[in-house]
């Protein structure tokens, strides 16, 4: 009995040590699952069910239990049954995580959107593409590249290859369709980083002018400017870890101004000599370009009104944090098709169906690479000028984004391909590569 007694009592230590020092964990887990869930349900209008057995269904997020409430519109998880995260869903802000009580009835401001064209065929409206056919292209060598894509291990969810401005090839897993909303992660960097581009061509800021950052002006990161941080090579210390507790994580699941958290981080090296890929840094940009305006409201309508309403992106939605700044590192969310029509805003260095959205320049400013990163990033968009895909134009650049989210644009092929999955297990630089062979190949 004595033995059974001691037995019992190291047991019960043991759990209660792995409790206290994995709580932490539990935190970031019920937080990502009721993230998650939430905006899955609410915002991008798929069941409790398809989330669980998708979305959060990878180790550590399927540990936790998730709930909706459907008629208050927020989701809880539960990390087995020890602590428990709701996030709520506001209208036109997507979700957010609670950290008290009062958020849940809190009034936010949203923006206001321009009604989509329904009109219109793609790209410079909503309604279907019109038929095309291009004897330069090779269909079946281009479909049986994007078929390769949805192998089961890729856990591909969406193609959209776009040639000329037409859809020559899309395709869609099981659940998911041309409305599909699907999370673009950090693609969203590279929408932050537009919006400074339409800022600089209306002559409204300078990227070259130091960061406007008070806690700064005393201290060695007074030195930093705006294109040091929209390059990533600010020198700031950031640790980007999905995996375990980190800046990213904190920032994303802990805090109410996900803005703030860069800003008291000391510098780790020399601004434009120490490349380091950061959420932290973006989200501080989108804090940068709230103070450019008079007011939130305005803030927050000018990114739909003169960039993603006006190129026609009406499924996108953009969310918020609890203090109202958009989320510009992570949680943009959007069909295929109009992650599309961004890449050919890019491919087409600004000018939209006549319009110039931005000065062509800032396609040139956005792709020159930043010092110290080989090539591989320039200005919130990744680069192949340092020849990471050996098999596709080193003038290739694309807004990448968590476990394979691409927006691949080519400037020398007149072609955007639009890749969405839950894994990066695919080969990229083939799949590019056998859709450029495809093209031409006849």
């Amino acid at each position: 009995m004595k033995y059974f007694k001691k037995t019992v009592v190291l047991l019960l230590t043991v759990i209660l040590l792995a409790v206290f020092f994995n709580y932490p964990k539990l935190n970031i887990i019920a937080g990502y699952a009721a993230k998650n869930t939430a905006s899955s349900v609410f915002l991008a209008d798929r069941s409790l069910a398809f989330t669980d057995s998708t979305d959060n269904n990878f180790s550590p997020i399927n540990l936790a239990s998730n709930y909706i409430n459907q008629a208050e519109k927020f989701a809880t998880s539960s990390a087995f049954g020890l602590l428990t995260r709701k996030a709520i869903y506001r209208e036109g802000l997507g979700a957010v995580l609670s950290l008290k009580k009062s958020d849940q009835t809190a009034n936010y401001k949203t923006p206001k959107r321009a009604k989509a064209d329904l009109n219109t065929a793609f790209p410079y409206g909503s309604a279907n593409p019109k038929d095309s056919l291009f004897k330069e292209v090779n269909y079946t060598l281009l479909n049986n590249a994007i078929t390769a894509m949805f192998e089961p291990e890729n856990k591909t969810r969406a193609v959209v290859v776009v040639y000329k401005n037409h859809i020559i090839a899309e395709k869609y897993a099981e659940g998911f369709t041309k409305d599909s909303k699907i999370l673009g992660w950090s693609m969203t960097k590279s929408i932050t980083g537009t919006i400074f581009g339409i800022l600089q061509s209306r002559g409204l800021l300078n990227v070259q002018d130091k960061a406007p950052i008070a806690a700064w002006k005393d201290d060695e990161r007074s030195a930093i400017t705006i294109h040091n941080l929209l390059q990533m090579n600010s020198g700031l210390e950031w640790d980007e870890n999905y995996n375990e507790i980190s800046d990213a994580t904190k920032m994303l699941f802990l805090e109410r101004d996900m803005t703030q958290q860069q800003i008291h981080k000391p510098l780790a090296g020399k601004p434009n000599q120490s490349w380091n890929y950061s959420s932290g840094t973006t989200n501080l940009l989108s804090r940068i370009l709230r103070q450019q305006f008079k007011n939130h409201q305005d803030y927050l309508d000018f990114w739909y009104t003169e960039l993603i309403d006006k190129i026609g992106m009406s499924s996108m939605t953009i969310e918020t944090d609890l203090a109202g700044n958009y989320v510009g590192s992570s949680y943009a969310w959007a069909t295929p098709r109009d992650w599309a029509k961004f890449g050919l805003l890019y491919l087409h260095k600004g000018n939209w169906n006549g319009a110039q959205i931005f000065n062509a320049s800032w396609v040139d400013y956005a792709t020159t690479p930043t010092p110290t990163s080989d090539g591989w990033y320039g200005a919130q968009f990744w680069l192949n000028a340092g020849n990471r895909f050996p098999d596709v134009p080193k003038n290739m650049f694309a807004a990448n984004g968590y476990q394979g989210q691409n927006v691949y644009i080519f400037p020398d092929n007149d072609l955007v391909i639009v890749r969405m999955g839950l894994s990066k297990n695919a080969d990229e630089n083939e799949f590019m590569s056998h859709v450029l062979s495809s093209i031409n190949a006849r």
